[in-house]
């Protein structure tokens, strides 16, 4: 913000002072020349005057008589200016002379002649009072004003004097001034420029100091509080900061209290709820043993007494998993792993209940090595959630599964054609406890925490888990593994919306019951044979 403000009051200023400077400046030489100029034509038009006096007291009448006459009158004229100016003086023949007196025109400088224009010439013809126009001189360059007057020599007939003047001393006035004007606006600009540094500095200093404590507090250092000194706004604005941090400290103190005994409720429960429901299944087990010599009624609530304990027992584990997840305590195990022997595994463990409902599971490798570090069961619990949810909403079509990785990570992406998913729904998937479609019994056991399980277990390997999906078209899921410790970077290694033919284009196809040695092949090797 200060090197914003002090920009803004540097362009201002520039500005300011190139408009101020420019108007000065013109005002300074618009005086100068308009003085020098009348105090030109006033000398000039008093000499003009005593010229022809001079001649018209005069009584020469012979040629010889007006040469003498011209050059006395030449030398009368002085060559100097009232202002110690040399001048340059012509006198040439009118062209509408018609004299038969021939007399040798006056010239201070031969190369003055130039500087009469054939308009000036005609200004003076036309007997337009005391003509005159700025030109350059020249030799020098200078600038310059000419003053055009006639002159009658008797008998010679009619005469055109000029004068001309130089500016240049009033050019070199303006130069110094113009220099003047530089500096001082140079030194004006640097003094506004220090005023405005002091002057931000001492408003965005406190900024500054909130703008470090709030990070600080967002680090979780919750004890920051900025320092206040006076009683001006920025005191205000301390007080009311340190204010907000104290009350937002007891907040999230108050709310880490609360999620603190939440989590430790959750898993002391969950932990109680083990001692009751050992006995109670092994009570079931008892029941559901025995149940060939119940009434039928008997014995249905018998199996269903077995499938809810074993589903309540699957909802324990997970409550479990969840809170040492949220609590911090999660334990990761490395190891270097081929990705593909996961998936394979999990994929062979999900096709029984995939051929109940009459889906069919394939798994697409692209070629080379798909080799990472990462918690294996955690990862396969990953997979084996995505796979359990892609089964589950197939609607009897198929479930493909591509593995591919690059330099910088491994990707999974378990794909079905089944009802799909919208985009808010895709945004929701990984809520906990959070369905899709609430009417719709589960047909596999889910407990509502899987996927936010598979997430929690992706993050903790530093990994991505994402969803898509299309309603009528199917859902995609995609886990990205890093391979190393640069991270994943931005460029995905699988597209997440992968239609069927983009599995196939992927690479090999790994059969059911070969995985294994499939795996041991090398890149280049064609495997051919039919889903399972």
């Amino acid at each position: 913000m200060q090197l914003r403000v002090v920009t803004t009051v540097l362009v201002v200023g520039v500005a300011t002072v190139l408009v101020l400077g420019a108007f000065v400046l013109n005002q300074i030489r618009d005086g100068l020349v308009e003085t020098r100029v009348d105090r030109i034509l006033s000398e000039s038009a008093q000499d003009a005057v005593s010229a022809q006096n001079y001649v018209d007291a005069s009584t020469a009448a012979t040629p010889g008589d007006l040469q003498t006459l011209v050059r006395a009158v030449y030398e009368s004229l002085a060559l100097r200016s009232a202002g110690g100016d040399t001048r340059g003086l012509i006198l040439l023949k009118a062209p509408d002379n018609d004299s038969d007196v021939f007399l040798t025109p006056g010239v201070s400088d031969a190369s003055l002649v130039s500087v009469v224009t054939p308009e000036m010439r005609a200004a003076v013809e036309g007997d337009v009072t005391q003509p005159w126009q700025y030109t350059t001189l020249p030799d020098s360059g200078d600038p310059g004003v000419v003053v055009g007057s006639p002159i009658k020599l008797r008998d010679a007939g009619e005469y055109e004097l000029y004068f001309v003047y130089s500016l240049a001393d009033e050019q070199q006035t303006l130069g110094l001034i113009q220099q003047v004007l530089v500096f001082g606006g140079a030194v004006l600009i640097g003094l506004v420029l220090l005023q405005a540094w002091f002057v931000t500095a001492q408003a965005v200093r406190p900024v500054r100091q909130a703008a470090r404590v709030a990070s600080r507090l967002a680090d979780g250092l919750l004890s920051e509080r900025m320092s206040v000194s006076g009683a001006d706004e920025m005191a205000t604005l301390a007080t009311t900061f340190n204010e907000m941090a104290e009350s937002l400290q007891r907040q999230i103190t108050r709310m880490e209290e609360l999620s603190r005994v939440q989590r430790r409720f959750v898993s002391d429960v969950s932990h109680e709820l083990r001692t009751p429901l050992t006995t109670i299944r092994m009570a079931s087990d008892l029941l559901y043993d025995a149940r060939d010599g119940f009434a039928p009624e008997v014995a249905r609530s018998a199996e269903l007494l077995s499938a809810q304990i074993d589903r309540f027992e699957l909802l324990l584990s997970d409550l479990l998993e969840m809170s040492r997840i949220d609590a911090g305590a999660a334990q990761l195990e490395f190891e270097l792993t081929d990705a593909v022997d996961v998936v394979v595994d999990e994929v062979e463990a999900i096709r029984p209940a995939a051929a109940a409902l009459g889906v069919e599971v394939d798994v697409w490798v692209a070629k080379g090595t798909h080799v990472a570090t990462f918690d294996r069961p955690r990862v396969g619990r990953i997979i084996r959630n995505l796979l359990s949810n892609a089964v589950e909403h197939a609607q009897d079509g198929s479930v493909d599964v591509a593995v591919a990785s690059n330099g910088r990570g491994v990707a999974v992406v378990v794909r079905d054609y089944g009802v799909g998913l919208t985009p808010s729904q895709a945004e929701r998937v990984f809520d906990r406890f959070w369905r899709a479609d609430p009417a719709r019994a589960r047909t596999m056991g889910g407990t509502g925490l899987g996927l936010s399980i598979a997430r929690e277990d992706a993050l903790l390997h530093e990994g991505r888990l994402e969803a898509w999906g299309s309603p009528g078209e199917g859902a995609s899921f995609r886990l990205s593994l890093p391979r190393t410790s640069r991270g994943l970077g931005q460029r995905p290694v699988l597209p997440i919306a992968m239609r069927h033919e983009e599995f196939e284009a992927l690479g090999r196809r790994v059969q059911p019951r070969h995985a294994a040695a499939e795996v041991a092949q090398g890149p280049d090797d064609e495997l051919e044979g039919g889903r399972s």
